[in-house]
């Protein structure tokens, strides 16, 4: 059975504040993990009101201390917007405090929009030293490293597993070089999955770190007691979808009964291509709509996204998908 994870986004919506999300996403790994999710990880997005895990490195100290047994980690980290030294610097803390249970997934775009690139102090340079600083992460997290003159501490030996992150066949490449797992963000941009998956397959070279092609794909998924209910509760991912085509970025917002009086045509076209890696609908739906994904790409893990408005809707989604693949007994 493919393995599950969670991909959360930290949503702040317009009836909660920023700390009700932070502490909504530890509440939610803290279910996942009851229903026997692998992992649960967060992202770095800046300038994003209704995302509150910028600080990506904190938020996974406040959901892996509410948890005991899943892994937590960063779907990923924008490497060009830091230093190496200090993201393994903070990084080997939480492997320290969470002995074998911290992830480290790399990305190389900002995350972001380009005013707030520019105040990140990240130049149009930073991208393209992705690999060298991928190398140098690593070489921080290795036993090795103790002896180096210049130590982030307390990374030391603490060979956090490190992701590569991607939604083209550049990340694909580099995971196959470097002979690491490769995840796909399919859950916004599914143009070049199977290109990309393909690729990574073909060129990946075993490694300390992964001894075979280890894939994992994101997809959205979100279900509920009925079909009828899970695609109107899809309607808030695709509002927030359409709010970003039109460069807005604001708080998630409850479900609609009728999206046509939200989109246009043109924006309805470029939505659904973004979301087309999604399952939506009842129990059985979901089953069979996972069951095709993973056939259609022979994916080792899916990272689950489910952009849901309310709270208790969202809970009850992250079991029903558990439930659809018989990893939980069924919730009252």
């Amino acid at each position: 059975m493919v393995a599950l994870s969670i991909l959360d986004l930290a949503r702040v919506a317009d009836n909660t504040s920023p700390r009700m999300a932070l502490d909504n996403a530890r509440s939610l790994a803290g279910l996942a993990e009851l229903c026997g999710y692998h992992r649960f990880w967060v992202a770095e997005h800046h300038n994003m009101p209704g995302i509150a895990s910028a600080a990506t490195s904190l938020l996974i100290a406040h959901i892996a201390a509410g948890t005991q047994t899943i892994r937590v980690g960063a779907g990923g980290i924008m490497l060009p917007n830091h230093a190496p030294l200090i993201v393994a610097e903070q990084f080997g803390t939480l492997a320290q405090l969470f002995p074998g249970r911290i992830d480290l997934g790399l990305g190389r775009a900002p995350g972001t929009d380009q005013a707030t690139v520019r105040a990140l102090r990240r130049t149009a340079m930073s991208a393209e030293h992705f690999p060298q600083d991928v190398l140098e992460l690593q070489a921080y997290f290795s036993k090795e490293a103790a002896d180096f003159s210049v130590q982030a501490v307390p990374a030391a030996g603490t060979e956090v597993p490190i992701w590569i992150l991607g939604s083209s066949t550049y990340g694909a490449s580099l995971a196959a070089e470097f002979g690491l797992p490769y995840a796909f963000a399919s859950h916004f941009a599914p143009d070049q999955l199977m290109t990309a998956l393909q690729v990574y397959r073909n060129r990946f070279k075993p490694s300390e770190h992964c001894s075979r092609p280890y894939v994992m794909v994101g997809v959205n998924i979100i279900a509920a007691d009925t079909s009828a209910h899970a695609q109107y509760l899809s309607t808030t991912a695709k509002m927030s979808f359409t709010d970003l085509l039109r460069g807005v970025t604001r708080f998630s917002k409850p479900p609609i009964e009728d999206m046509d009086a939200y989109w246009n045509e043109a924006e309805e076209m470029r939505v659904r291509q973004m979301l087309a890696c999604s399952v939506v609908g009842d129990r059985e739906q979901v089953r069979v709509g996972i069951d095709a994904l993973v056939e259609q790409t022979g994916a080792d893990e899916l990272m689950v996204v489910s952009d849901i408005y309310d709270f208790q809707e969202r809970q009850r989604s992250i079991q029903l998908i558990a439930e659809s693949m018989g990893m939980a007994p069924a919730f009252v």
